[in-house]
């Protein structure tokens, strides 16, 4: 299993002054949580984890988190951020087990471009991430699906996906993920209007007045 190892240390003191003494150091505060293990407060990186949640699996990365010796597998559970720098203020870390089902979304991508919109159509995408359920190690990057078939009005609903093998969706079978609408058809107001349009001359400058056009020519 792929994994990002993450280095963290023990904190003993809680609160908001020592966590602004804390990024005013360059660190920020967390804690680490889940089956087995008592809730404990850390120190922590930022540049590590911005680098990992940057990465193609985002908030799914599974790391390897390291205290004081000892050597945990973790994922976020949740992250607070400025609203205007997005700089990581603070990150919440739930322990998990290699073996242990877990629930995450995944991005969903579609690939290629479908036959309905080469013909004038629309692709309306519904979801843009899909719950899954797995183990740690099966969780993929993205689920993607080629929908170079589609016609117009044809659509990608979840059974229709192939799913990974151990990669279990928890939305409904026939929920429809994506569909090729068909070309809006212009109202009669908008016809006439494009019709007027078409019949006015186009104006490319403005007419000289011809007295004006006299008094130039003397």
């Amino acid at each position: 299993m792929e994994t990002t190892t993450l280095q963290a240390e023990v904190r003993g003191t809680r609160g908001k002054g020592p966590a602004r003494r804390l990024r005013a150091e360059g660190k920020i505060p967390g804690v680490f949580y889940g089956p087995g293990v008592p809730s404990t407060s850390l120190t922590l990186y930022p540049k590590e984890l911005t680098q990992a949640l940057r990465g193609e699996r985002g908030r799914n990365v599974v790391f390897k988190l390291s205290v004081d010796g000892k050597d945990e597998l973790a994922m976020v559970k949740d992250v607070t951020t400025d609203p205007v720098t997005q700089e990581l203020l603070h990150v919440d870390l739930y322990r998990i087990a290699e073996d242990k089902v877990l629930e995450v979304n995944v991005p969903f991508h579609t690939e290629g471009r479908a036959a309905g919109v080469v013909q004038g159509g629309v692709m309306n995408i519904t979801r843009r991430t899909l719950p899954i359920r797995t183990t740690p190690a099966n969780i993929p990057v993205s689920i993607n699906v080629d929908v170079t078939h589609l016609e117009l009005k044809d659509t990608i609903s979840v059974e229709e996906v192939e799913f990974p093998e151990g990669v279990e969706c928890l939305l409904r079978p026939k929920l429809t993920l994506a569909i090729i609408l068909e070309p809006r058809k212009a109202t009669a107001a908008e016809e006439e209007e494009e019709a007027a349009a078409a019949a006015t001359p186009a104006v490319e400058g403005a007419a000289v007045p011809a007295a004006d056009a006299d008094t130039d020519a003397s």
